[in-house]
């Protein structure tokens, strides 16, 4: 096929050698697999933000590093410059991401070179060699179902252990080759320590993989491994191999009675100063002075 614009720059570079298909079109890239030497590899090829239908929300990108100040507040401003760094940033965010849960023992494709705004990474395919499908095209039984999701949550787990919440994990966003799950597109990770937003994400993308796999395994859908696992990391106990129950009791509180009632007498004196001070303010009541 014809060399879409934005790749022709890898194959000048011989980053590419061609191109061979566009392999999809998503929400914010499109992606296409490429020829490099003797191997298929794919090419993400990012959306501009003007054509994109998935938007750089703040509850994501906040606590994101800025490299300097100047890129800051032309971010803020919105300025030409500012739009471009933003972008360059959001795509940067995935590739960094990619490098990091590699690293980590996380099943994503093996990033290998971000060139002018393309990412170029590894082709994740099936046992004949042919780009893996995507979990909701896979026809599952309920092992299976039990099985992948129990492979997915601790794929959660480990990307937590490495800083990072997907933060948009669902059965669009996983394929499955021949060794099980692979998770896949990641612009929109959020940073777990800087993010106050993650421990909604977390819980949210944990769910969403509940209520997919739910359909095969009911069960699943009474799990609350979401909220399981933020406790766990909040409390500074979350390992990559930690033992997972499925089930969430909220912690006790005891009541401090002292400081209750310190409370209920400092209401009580101070309804009582209201009172003596509307009392004070009416003319005609006992303490007035009389003229």
């Amino acid at each position: 096929m014809k060399t879409p614009a934005r790749i022709e720059p890898l194959v000048v570079d011989g980053l590419v050698d061609s191109v061979v298909r566009q392999l999809m079109s998503g929400k914010e890239a499109m992606v296409y697999v490429v020829q490099c030497g003797d191997e298929f590899r794919c090419a993400k090829v990012y959306k501009e933000a003007n054509k994109r239908s998935f938007r750089q929300a703040v509850d994501y990108t906040e606590g994101r590093k800025i490299k300097n100040s100047r890129q800051a507040r032309a971010m803020q401003k919105g300025s030409r410059y500012g739009r471009q760094e933003q972008e360059a940033a959001w795509q940067h965010a995935e590739v960094d991401a990619l490098y990091r849960l590699a690293a980590a023992g996380v099943r994503v494709p093996t990033p290998y070179n971000f060139h002018e705004g393309v990412l170029l990474m590894e082709l994740v395919a099936d046992e004949d060699g042919e780009p893996a499908p995507r979990l909701n095209d896979v026809q599952l039984s309920p092992e299976i179902a039990r099985e992948y999701h129990a492979v997915l949550v601790r794929q959660v787990v480990r990307m937590l252990c490495a800083g990072i919440v997907h933060g948009d994990l669902s059965e669009y966003n996983v394929l499955v080759d021949s060794a099980g799950p692979v998770i896949i597109d990641l612009p929109q990770a959020i940073d777990a320590a800087a993010n106050n937003n993650a421990s909604r994400m977390l819980e949210r993308d944990v769910d969403n993989l509940a209520t997919y796999f739910g359909q095969f395994a009911p069960e699943l859908l009474k799990t609350s491994y979401g909220k399981e696992i933020w406790a766990l990391y909040e409390s500074g106990k979350l390992q990559p191999e930690s033992e997972l129950t499925g089930i969430f009791t909220p912690p006790e509180t005891v009541a401090d009675l002292d400081e209750i009632m310190q409370v209920i007498d400092a209401a009580t004196a101070a309804d009582a100063d209201r009172r003596a001070r509307k009392a004070a303010l009416e003319p005609g009541l006992p303490g007035q002075d009389e003229f």
